[in-house]
């Protein structure tokens, strides 16, 4: 079965104006990303939006909602800002699908050559195989629960939390 791959914007998939010193979205390098990291994973990509997760709406949210419950595949990952991620996660959750669902993202866009955002997308495919269902954010290397991590807004490092 194969794995599919939603995309709502945020950092991973930002380019950079050198003119008006601006970041802004254009299209998302999902292909790219999987040709570069010699992927034979069988996926299917559908891009959703291309939105900064801190203008993501909770309609934003319940389009990506409708499209987990809706697509045939079990194992999905999202490319998610890293702002709001476990905003989204929560909202994924509390639909209580049959499916395993990895939010990932990154703290530097892609088209900047030294992206975090190759290697979480990474764990994140691998994690949506390997992992029960539910729903994750995978970030750093490691994977959470959505509701036990946050984003340590001093050192841009996702950390674990009890709750």
């Amino acid at each position: 079965m194969s794995v599919r791959i939603l995309i709502t914007g945020g950092t991973f998939d930002k380019e950079y104006d050198e003119i008006r010193g601006q970041l802004y979205f254009k299209d998302t390098h999902m292909r790219e990303i999987l040709e570069l990291g010699r992927s034979r994973l069988d996926v299917k990509i559908r891009t959703l939006m291309l939105v900064d997760s801190l203008e993501m709406t909770d309609a934003d949210r319940h389009l990506v909602l409708e499209n987990c419950r809706s697509v045939d595949e079990d194992q999905i990952v999202i490319t998610h800002g890293t702002d709001t991620m476990t905003e989204t996660g929560e909202v994924l959750a509390e639909a209580r699908l049959e499916k395993t669902i990895v939010l990932t993202g990154a703290m530097i866009p892609y088209k900047f050559g030294s992206s975090d955002g190759l290697f979480n997308f990474g764990g994140a495919l691998a994690y949506a195989q390997a992992l029960p269902h539910g729903v994750y954010v995978a970030m750093n290397g490691r994977y959470f629960n959505w509701d036990e991590v946050q984003k340590n807004k001093k050192t841009g490092i996702f950390e674990e939390i009890t709750r």
